[in-house]
């Protein structure tokens, strides 16, 4: 432990997919997380500087997960400034597998941890297995007609459970061993867009399908949606990153970090009501 047997842990982006599942097994192990988000428990917002140092009082250790916007290289340099004289020891900061391949802008949240001169942890997860049913533009499947229709064509991804990120994040935040370590975390296989999708269509009981498409017809699909280029843009870097099958490699990063293997995508199958998360269009 950090202190003593109890640190107090900043969970940001703390009723996110990944920050609320951190948050569940702090607690599981007998921790009361602070939990933080624009409108939760603890306020913290990115955009207002004023939340940042309430949020921090008396934190030994912060989960990061930052605001995914242009500036969130400045904004953790300067949070992890705050951090540093308001005593936090350690950064836990949630990153993606496909940044660090691909390089470039994304790395600097990353570069700005390091530097800040606190013992940090950088996760970069593969794609998670619940985006299926927690990402509106994968979650979609589950409506009428079924259909999940993306330009990934026959390229895998070794898609992780969050409760194996949310486990290895609990590890790094509370335990030594961690520190200046960048865990890749993968699942325990890699399947393509379409054996994943017949997967959940089994265990739904109810006809889903993948469609593959080309980028030219998923960026019309997808703007006619109303999101803006810029943010369809920055997924066709991703799909074409899965589609060339830089996605398809199973890392150690879970059993490096925890001393088991990932679970595997049908744990994530098996354990969801796909009709209470989702229920189909009547």
């Amino acid at each position: 432990m950090i202190t003593d047997n109890t640190p107090h842990v900043l969970v940001l982006g703390g009723t996110g997919k990944s920050g609320s599942r951190v948050a569940a097994a702090l607690r599981r192990g007998g921790l009361s997380p602070a939990v933080a988000s624009r409108r939760g428990p603890v306020r913290f917002d990115w955009a207002d500087r004023s939340t940042w140092e309430p949020a921090l009082d008396g934190v030994d250790a912060v989960y990061v997960v930052d605001s995914q916007g242009p500036d969130a290289p400045a904004e953790v340099r300067d949070f992890a400034g705050a951090a540093a004289r308001a005593g936090v020891r350690r950064l836990v900061l949630l990153s993606a597998r496909v940044w660090g391949e691909l390089g470039g802008g994304r790395l600097a949240t990353e570069q700005a941890v390091r530097a800040s001169g606190l013992e940090w942890t950088i996760l970069r997860p593969t794609w998670f297995a619940q985006n299926f049913t927690e990402l509106e533009i994968l979650a979609s499947l589950l409506d009428a007609p079924g259909e999940l229709r993306l330009p990934t064509g026959e390229g895998r991804e070794a898609f992780v459970d969050l409760e194996d990120l949310a486990d290895v994040a609990v590890a790094a935040l509370t335990e030594d061993g961690h520190a200046g370590r960048t865990y890749v975390l993968s699942g325990a296989r890699s399947l393509g867009f379409g054996e994943a999708v017949a997967e959940i269509a089994r265990a739904a009981g109810r006809p889903l399908r993948f469609v593959p498409v080309s980028e030219d017809a998923y960026r019309a699909e997808f703007t006619a949606l109303g999101y803006p280029d810029a943010v369809a843009d920055e997924l066709l870097v991703m799909y074409r990153h899965i589609r060339e099958e830089h996605g398809a490699t199973v890392t150690d990063g879970v059993r490096e970090a925890l001393g088991r293997a990932p679970r595997d995508f049908a744990e994530y199958v098996a354990r969801t009501d796909f009709d209470a998360v989702r229920p189909p269009a009547s």
